[in-house]
């Protein structure tokens, strides 16, 4: 099977800093592993590394080469705009659907998925700038921007998303510690089956209520904040919409988080695609109304970025981003992962929390190491100049 992501690594390859004996992580600059994805035709389980995740490792490389990436560090205001405009738009939409247009049912359905389900998928997107503090200037804020893309959503999400998606971060691939990665029963009953493929992909939504309830925790006070707010939203909708108004919340949710173009980068995000590579990007036109989203290695690379000044990272450091493989197509990406049997739910990287934290210890001697190898890079710039 070819890969279905693109690179230009020999385009860049001169610009990248090169390993040295000094390099103490062998993956250095680009932080690629030498593991082998998981095939579900053959494997059972997520292919294993151990090593901790690339991206901050990767960060300090690329910091050390651009420092005024720094300067790109902060949230945009408009994100909470948008999302009192996408929140009124639906609850409009709800209203029309349960007051006025209520005899029409294929209506219903191809609108709920053409416009619900996209304004939902942008839930998601402003949901995600929200928990990572870019959409208003102090976390409380952030957390009123949150509850409020949460109206448009009729199960409470936000504050789940935000407690779940941080740990995420913190622990990528660590097994029992990553919340995005596949329960045992996904890995095993849907393997590279297309059929079960795409229901696995059509009930997608309820998967994150399943993953989190596998994580057992107690919910958090602002979960109880945001199951009591939906709550009062539902009410409030059913009230002055109807209940087909809801019901037209709860499909273009299902649309929206499900076989959607606009999620698809569930999937692009951290299915094992390549070889060696955990995380990818998708650079396409649907980038802009969902807001960036796709650009993901840069997105963990440098979470203190908001999603408007994304394509300036990419952009300073392109030897860095278009070197690793990357997506051009969400539709494509569906397309790929249903139908190709060497893709599944365990197309993934797992860690042990050992292996991670071990790892994650070398940090203070790379850096010391990365800016070795780049002063060895700049003498042999120097030295072609001289030349």
């Amino acid at each position: 099977m070819g890969s279905p992501t693109v690179n230009q690594r020999e385009k860049y390859e001169d610009q990248l800093p090169k390993k040295d004996a000094s390099t103490l992580d062998d993956r250095f600059p680009l932080y690629l592993g030498d593991w082998k994805k998981s095939d579900p035709r053959v494997d059972d389980d997520l292919a294993m590394d151990n090593m901790d995740e690339p991206h901050m490792k990767r960060k300090l490389a690329i910091l050390k080469k651009y420092p005024e990436i720094e300067k790109l560090y902060g949230h945009d205001s408009r994100t909470s705009l948008v999302t009192i405009i996408a929140a009124a738009a639906q609850v409009y939409f709800a209203y029309l659907f349960g007051r006025v247009w209520t005899e029409t049912f294929w209506g219903f359905i191809i609108f709920a998925y053409a416009v619900g389900g996209s304004i939902t998928a942008l839930y998601g997107v402003l949901i995600h700038e929200a928990t990572h503090n870019h959409a208003a200037p102090t976390v409380f804020l952030n957390k009123l921007v949150g509850l409020t893309a949460n109206i448009g959503i009729p199960v409470p999400i936000y504050a789940s998303f935000r407690r779940y998606h941080l740990e995420h971060h913190t622990y990528q691939g660590v097994t029992d510690m990553d919340p995005d990665l596949p329960l045992e029963w996904e890995k095993k009953m849907i393997r590279g089956n297309a059929a079960l493929k795409l229901l696995w992909l059509f009930i997608y939504p309820l998967m994150y209520v399943v993953r989190g309830a596998a994580m057992k925790k107690t919910p958090s006070t602002w979960e109880i904040y945001n199951i009591i707010f939906t709550i009062c939203s539902d009410v409030l909708v059913a009230k002055f919409c109807g209940l087909r108004g809801l019901l037209y919340l709860f499909v273009s949710l299902w649309f929206g988080y499900g076989l959607h173009p606009g999620a698809a980068h569930f999937i692009q995000e951290h299915y094992t695609f390549d070889d060696g590579q955990e995380t990818y990007s998708y650079y396409g036109i649907l980038n802009k109304p969902y807001m960036n989203i796709g650009l993901h290695n840069e997105h963990h690379d440098f979470t203190k970025v908001a999603w408007s000044r994304l394509p300036q990272v990419r952009s300073i450091a392109s030897e860095f981003y278009d070197s690793l493989g990357y997506h051009t197509s969400w539709l494509m990406v569906h397309w790929k992962f249903i139908t190709e049997p060497g893709i599944g739910p365990q197309s993934r990287l797992g860690r042990s929390i050992e292996d991670h934290k071990t790892a994650r210890k070398q940090a203070g001697k790379i850096r010391r190491a990365d800016n070795h190898a780049y002063d060895a890079m700049a003498v042999e710039v120097q030295k072609e100049k001289d030349q």
